[in-house]
């Protein structure tokens, strides 16, 4: 298990940059229910950036994170090329969180099963307003992840 305490200025360049994407895309969430707008930032291997944001719906259960809703797009848009790294942010109450926000469980298993399906590791970077969590791979965050072959 591999997850990374850091500041944003022990980060590369474009991993800072990837970090303030996330942080504009929560900037635009839709969020009117819970108040905590999340944005996401996907660097793909060809160099491309996706981000999206949280999209809540009054029905709960029909809402959308913002992790989902960059990779996913990322992948439609780009399906032959794979994710390479992955900054959430999040903002609550018109400011950054102050401790680094962390992905939802089935977001976990969506970045295990995208993973899978390209056959590497997508480091996800889990930021606050100073401090950054850094991990390599998913399964750093969700070490027994449902997987195809556990459905054969």
């Amino acid at each position: 298990m591999s997850i990374r305490r850091l500041e944003i200025k022990n980060l590369t360049k474009d991993r800072q940059s990837l970090v303030e994407l996330a942080r504009r895309a929560a900037l635009s969430a839709y969020a009117p229910y819970s108040g905590f707008k999340v944005g996401a930032a996907v660097l793909m291997s060809d160099g491309t950036v996706y981000t999206g944001n949280n999209q809540e719906n009054a029905a709960y259960g029909q809402s959308v994170c913002a992790e989902r809703v960059a990779l996913l797009y990322a992948q439609a848009q780009k399906p032959g090329v794979a994710p390479e790294a992955v900054a959430i942010a999040a903002i609550e109450n018109g400011c950054l969180t102050t401790s680094p926000v962390t992905p939802c469980g089935a977001c976990r298993q969506v970045f295990a099963e995208t993973e899978q399906r390209y056959g590497r590791p997508v480091e996800i970077l889990m930021t606050g307003e100073d401090v950054i969590l850094s991990a390599d791979s998913a399964s750093d965050l969700l070490p027994c992840a449902f997987s195809s072959d556990t459905i054969k």
